[in-house]
């Protein structure tokens, strides 16, 4: 087992010993999670292309199932539950606000 992250170039955290090489692998993991946050909200781009209506952005049953497959994956990974469905849960509002703008947006331009 490698000690660095190959892709980053950061140490593991479970071998860090100083604060230097913690500060490091969160900073590392924080761009990593901002180029899959990009990602997801390119996916709410196409969701607001490809949907017919305003009312179909916002789909409740969609953002339970959302929370509570991420509530599992948590669980399995041994954190907390709680923590991580309150954090999808702005995620997820966020990303309905998101694609309201684009739905909006694609209206307004075709007007």
């Amino acid at each position: 087992m490698t000690h660095a992250n190959v892709e980053t170039g950061v140490k593991r955290p479970e071998i860090c010993t100083t604060m230097t090489e913690v500060r490091a692998g969160v900073d590392a993991i924080d761009r990593q999670l901002v180029d899959l946050l990009a990602l997801r909200f390119g996916y709410m781009d196409a969701a607001a292309r490809i949907k017919d209506s305003r009312a179909a952005v916002r789909d409740e049953a969609r953002k339970a199932e959302v929370i509570a497959n991420v509530r599992t994956a948590a669980s399995r990974a041994g954190l907390p539950e709680d923590v991580l469905a309150q954090l999808w849960d702005q995620l997820v509002e966020a990303s309905i606000a998101y694609e309201f703008d684009k739905f909006d947006g694609r209206i307004t331009s075709h007007t």
